[in-house]
């Protein structure tokens, strides 16, 4: 890429201060982030220029915004600390995340109920088999004896 004039510059400083404007307002573009990525989208232009870069002897220099990289970052870092964030998906992704959690304990606290009820159902029947089996061995005794007699029903209506 070659050198760009002076005017070119200060138009894309000015694209890039709006983009930013508009990205910290939490104004995210679809399928954007408050990231750099998205400012450098929005501006128009190339994400490489908020980097720092390397002369062909291999000095270091600053990328032509990167002033304006590290205000974004600035500016990014003071809001979350105050507790605006501008990224509309990162609260819904925390809020997921609460929910998630919440869940996971409701789950974890009704499985524990179901198998609390599991067991409590396997006594019931076990007991209700033991009664049965004792009901028959009564009635099978009683039968086998002889002299048990049966009292006929009472009439509706009297009293004994």
């Amino acid at each position: 890429m070659g050198r760009i004039s002076e005017d070119t510059r200060a138009h894309n400083e000015e694209a890039i201060r709006a983009a930013m404007d508009r990205l910290l307002r939490g104004d995210l573009p679809p399928g954007g982030k408050c990231d750099l990525r998205t400012l450098a989208s929005e501006a128009g232009v190339p994400r490489t220029a908020f980097y720092a870069k390397k002369n062909r002897d291999g000095t270091a220099r600053k990328g032509p915004y990167q002033h304006l990289a590290q205000e974004f970052e600035r500016r990014l870092t003071a809001l979350r600390d105050a507790g605006t964030v501008p990224d509309p998906r990162t609260v819904q992704i925390e809020r997921l995340k609460e929910a998630n959690a919440t869940l996971k304990t409701r789950l974890e606290q009704r499985d524990a109920e179901l198998e609390t009820l599991k067991d409590l159902k396997r006594r019931a029947l076990s007991q209700i088999a033991a009664q049965h089996l004792e009901i028959e061995r009564l009635r099978e005794q009683s039968t086998g004896l002889g002299n048990v007699r049966r009292i006929p029903p009472g009439r509706v209506g009297t009293a004994p």
